[in-house]
């Protein structure tokens, strides 16, 4: 393998941004895999983030030991001793204002994507590529490919977005509306201003050279005056504006092959992302898939790695290998111990049928049957609030989709926060938790909304997903009666007979009962600034109103069972060659079992609503309404 370290890659503007370069031995061009970002191209995984490798090695031993020595294994990044030797190029471009690279340091901005493109474009045209290039990271080395693949530069030929948000606001910035200020206030020091260019008192050294990162060394002055502080940019903007505008990508104008991989435990950023990203690119060809676990692991885990290079052998070297007959859609199906692999043609299910729980606060209970009374139940603002609790699950019920809750709210003061999260139990009472993206134990689902940015765009606007515009703030009247619709972001759960589902409604960020240390339950994503949530608004009592006229619902998406197309067959190799079989019931061995077909669209009709205990005759279907 070839290494080249701080290869200059100059831009229109003669910035000369730096970069490694890994590739074969012969000259024979290949395709190149690229990222581009702020996280130091020269800063081992090991130095920078600790405790992530500890986790990555505990649970795959092999990463630097077996196939590689993990010499050149950088956050986030793919492993060049793995994909050189498969006949790829990998080039690592410190962005502008990062590392060894000169300039102003400006996270996300139109510049840094400007320069992006113009990086990809040099590495298609150098002797040793074949012209082709596809994009490969993960988290932050995954938004930028949303933001770059609309600009459409020539030779980008596809991308894998692992984990990564697509609408800066929504999915990262504001939560509902929302400034989630706890992460950025952690991650831009620690990940970003820590190997900014010029940086002298970077805690980092290059292992390879022993010495700094950062290239020429500046003046404290002068380094700050090299940087806008991405904190202050969203503080500024609390809006959806011309400046988010200028900063997420026109999805619509992606046209290369995609593959979006997702985290069903990545609540606070990038699971949303990965969904919609997938849903609005323009490209002809593309894939979702979704998995559980950490932020970091599934993207270095053996099984995975050999899914990205069957989608990269396909579109950049044209291995005819089966990739583009795979449906489109790769899900794991979390069940309270296992994931279930399973391949779908579309998202949301085709065969999803919508069903309500109707929310009572008198019983605090969630119903399958419209309340009939009406009650309140009023809670502090800031504060805990309440929780409504199903009947047990008379039957296995899958819910995989988008989720949103419909609430009739009212409040003392003139704004009101509302973060949701859906739960699960078992019969015991012992509740149903995941290893998260960033959090040990996180729940089924969650979700947010700032009561003055309620109205939605009907347009784009799903059963499940309601598009809200956050274009203007519409203040609330103390004590007028509120309608309004939470945005759940996407999950995955199939509860056991007996198992129960919960909805908790608080006014601050959720913490688990008891739960002590840095993460409760929501990770890094939390809600705390002061001046965005000031108490002159937002301080008070709020309250919940169901039943009767108050149709406060949770609106669910209930996958019917499925008859397996390998029911009956003979042997597994037809199992496979009709539709999808397992072959581990936590991780798949290989991703050939979710590569290998579609199951047949056989379900039973009688699964059409959620059984909750005993329960009278089945309603009509649901119809949603409008959210003013």
């Amino acid at each position: 393998m070839i290494v080249e370290k701080n290869v200059s890659i100059r831009l229109q503007d003669g910035t000369e941004l730096k970069a490694n370069v890994f590739r074969p031995e012969g000259g024979a061009p290949v395709p190149v895999l690229m990222t581009h970002g702020p996280y130091g191209k020269d800063l081992h995984f090991e130095d920078g983030f600790k405790p992530q490798w500890d986790e990555l090695k505990r649970l795959y031993p092999g990463l630097d030991t077996e196939g590689s020595s993990g010499r050149h294994l950088r956050w986030e990044v793919a492993d060049p001793e793995r994909w050189v030797p498969w006949g790829y190029a990998l080039v690592v471009v410190d962005s502008r204002g990062a590392g060894e690279s000169p300039g102003k340091l400006w996270v996300w901005s139109p510049q840094e994507t400007r320069d992006y493109a113009e990086c990809i474009e040099w590495a298609g045209t150098q002797p040793w590529c074949s012209g082709k290039v596809g994009l490969l990271g993960i988290s932050y080395y995954a938004m930028n490919q949303w933001q770059v693949a609309a600009l459409r530069p020539p030779h980008l030929a596809a991308i894998c977005p692992w984990e990564g948000a697509s609408d800066l606001y929504r999915d990262a910035s504001h939560h509902g509306g929302i400034f989630g200020n706890f992460f950025f206030e952690f991650w831009f020091p620690k990940q970003i201003l820590s190997v900014q260019n010029g940086h002298t008192a970077s805690p980092f050294v290059d292992r390879e050279t022993e010495m700094q990162m950062t290239g020429e060394l500046l003046s404290r002055e002068q380094v700050e005056a090299n940087r806008v502080d991405v904190i202050e940019e969203f503080r500024s903007h609390p809006f959806e504006d011309d400046w988010y505008h200028a900063r997420t990508a026109r999805l619509a104008d992606i046209e290369v092959p995609l593959l979006s991989a997702g985290n069903w435990g990545g609540m606070g950023l990038h699971l949303r992302g990965n969904v919609e990203g997938f849903l609005g690119a323009g490209s002809r060809q593309k894939w979702l898939q979704m998995h559980g676990g950490t932020h970091w692991e599934s993207f270095y885990l053996p099984q995975y790695v050999q899914m990205q290079k069957r989608f990269f052998d396909h579109f950049l070297k044209g291995e005819a290998n089966g990739w583009d007959t795979q449906p489109p859609v790769l899900l794991e199906v979390r069940h309270p111990d296992h994931f279930e692999p399973r391949a779908e043609h579309e998202w949301p299910l085709a065969r999803t049928q919508w069903t309500p729980l109707y929310l009572d606060a008198e019983a605090l209970t969630l119903s399958a049957d419209p309340v009939s009374t009406e009650s309140q139940t009023t809670y502090p603002a800031p504060g805990r609030g309440v929780e409504f609790t199903s009947a047990p699950m008379a039957v296995a019920s899958e819910f995989t989709g988008p989720v949103s809750l419909v609430l009739w709210v009212r409040a003392t003061s003139t704004d009101m926060d509302l973060f949701v999260t859906l739960r699960a139990y078992a019969p015991d009472g012992q509740e149903v938790l995941f290893r998260g993206a960033t959090d040990p134990q996180v729940p089924v689902a969650q979700g947010w909304l700032r009561v003055s940015h309620r109205r939605t765009d009907p347009a784009r606007s799903r059963p499940g997903r309601p598009f809200h515009t956050h274009t203007e703030g519409e203040p609330m009247v103390p004590g007028t009666d509120y309608r309004v619709e939470v945005e759940i972001w996407p999950t995955s759960i199939v509860l056991p007979a007996g198992y129960r589902l919960a909805v908790r409604v608080d006014a601050q960020d959720f913490e688990r009962e008891g739960a002590t240390g840095p993460r409760k339950g929501s990770g890094p994503f939390l809600h705390t600034d002061r001046s965005d949530r000031p108490a002159s608004i937002f301080h008070g009592e709020n309250t919940l109103l169901t039943g009767g006229r108050y149709d406060s619902h949770l609106l669910l998406p209930l996958v019917p069972a499925m008859r397996r197309a390998s029911d009956g067959a003979e042997d597994v190799a037809t199992a496979v060659r009709q539709g999808y079989v397992g072959r581990h019931p936590e991780r798949p061995d290989s991703m050939d079992a979710l590569e290998a077909g579609a199951l047949d669209d056989v379900h039973d009709e009688n699964q059409g609503r959620i059984k909750l205990g005993l329960q009278g005759p089945s309603r009509a279907a649901y119809r949603p309404r409008s959210t003013a």
